[in-house]
């Protein structure tokens, strides 16, 4: 999917007349649409590509984040089950069992 015109090429484009060809006023106003319409396209285009760069810039120079630990260190459920257990006995006492 090249791009097979630029704006310049189409204003130097030049057309064989003919008895029964079109208006070449017609013809020439037409162009003249299109050629602005390039070059608003080459100038969006030219502002995206530039916008991509600064973006792939600033990802490459983002540090990468690491993961978030979920708890202490070293921490699993069976330890905080096993001191909540004790806490309880603690709290409670023999209460806990009745």
């Amino acid at each position: 999917m090249d791009i097979k015109l630029t704006s310049k090429m189409i204003l130097e484009k030049e057309f064989k007349k003919n008895f029964k060809g079109y208006n070449v006023e017609d013809v020439d106003s037409f162009l003249d649409e299109i050629i602005q319409d390039y070059e608003t396209f080459e100038k969006v285009m030219a502002q995206l590509r530039e916008e991509n760069r600064q973006l792939k810039e600033e990802i490459e120079s983002t540090p990468k984040r690491q993961p978030v630990a979920s708890a202490a260190a070293g921490t699993t459920n069976f330890d905080i089950l096993k001191r909540l257990s004790n806490l309880e006995k603690h709290v409670f006492g023999s209460k806990l069992y009745e």
